[in-house]
């Protein structure tokens, strides 16, 4: 596979702090990742434990680190748990994560026992998530914690796989076929299969998104199904990352949003590849349906989560 050089995903170690901190304390029963703690290194989980602690650091730098963690988790309790639910209601057999960064469903969820899961993402952000699993299991092996399901069977890394396989496959999209990498790594293009394309979306052009989509649609037999997170046009978010990346912030600078989709531009995108939109829904309904109407950051409502299928 290609490699541009391009370091392992910040914007990936923010979304697992995120789901982090939120375990547990997310005020809904729906949402749960024991497994995102287990892939931080120590220096990482700190802002972590400082958000479950409600506990706000002074220095600016710190502070900035315990905000980011903080919003990133008010932002996937709903994103996850609309994931979750989609993904346990479409188990194909066949579940391919584009971008998978450092999730976690196939060490998680129970609905994958039989699907096999393919991981797609940059080599650099893949070799780092390995790294972390392997160094997961060889710290679960020397202090065994019963609050984690047992494995179902042996796996190379020794962290509990709940899913059928999990099949890392490194894709460089600037120089690399989706298709070609999947099908080496034993993807059915002619069964059905589940997409699940989360947290990428707007890094991506337009033009990388739409032939992203074609290199998908290629391989999605009837009976399959996308679910794709991606972001509204939105003043009030655009101000807030501009105001991150101008104090600094050591995770996200560097990976501005790329490409901005309306509802209606997204359900016509992927029409055009005979995925039929079935649900979309902003953050902040999410949200406000898991825990009541609260008081929510607004900036929710840009943050869609979106479900296609192919008849």
């Amino acid at each position: 596979m290609g490699d541009s050089g391009r370091a392992a995903s910040r914007t990936a170690v923010l979304v697992c702090q995120g789901r982090a901190a939120a375990h547990g304390r997310a005020g809904t029963d729906r949402f749960s990742d024991p497994v995102a703690e287990q892939l931080l290194h120590d220096a990482e989980r700190g802002p972590v434990d400082e958000v479950r602690a409600d506990s706000a650091p002074k220095g600016w730098q710190e502070r900035t680190r315990y905000e980011s963690v903080r919003a990133c988790a008010e932002v996937v309790v709903p994103r996850t748990v609309a994931i979750d639910e989609a993904l346990r209601t479409r188990a194909t057999g066949q579940l391919v994560i584009l971008g998978a960064g450092l999730d976690t469903r196939a060490w998680r969820l129970p609905e994958l026992a039989g699907t096999d899961v393919w991981e797609v993402d940059h080599p650099a952000s893949q070799e780092d998530k390995r790294a972390r699993v392997a160094r997961a299991a060889a710290a679960r092996l020397q202090a065994p914690d019963d609050h984690h399901p047992s494995p179902r069977r042996p796996e190379a890394t020794g962290l509990p796989v709940l899913a059928r396989s999990v099949r890392f496959t490194p894709v460089d999209l600037a120089v690399d076929d989706l298709g070609t990498a999947l099908a080496a790594h034993g993807h059915n293009a002619s069964a059905p299969t589940t997409w699940l394309w989360e947290g990428v979306v707007p890094y991506l052009t337009r033009e990388q998104v739409r032939a992203t989509l074609s290199a998908l649609a290629a391989r999605t037999a009837p009976g399959s199904a996308l679910v794709v997170n991606y972001q509204a046009p939105s003043a009030r978010a655009a101000a807030g990352r501009l105001l991150t990346r101008l104090l600094g912030s050591s995770i996200t600078s560097g990976e501005p949003w790329r490409s901005l989709w309306r509802p209606q531009q997204m359900a016509a995108l992927l029409m055009e590849h005979d995925l039929r939109v079935v649900s979309d829904d902003d953050l902040l309904s999410l949200a406000r349906a898991l825990t009541g109407p609260a008081d929510r950051r607004a900036s929710l409502r840009s943050g869609r989560v979106a479900v296609a299928e192919r008849g």
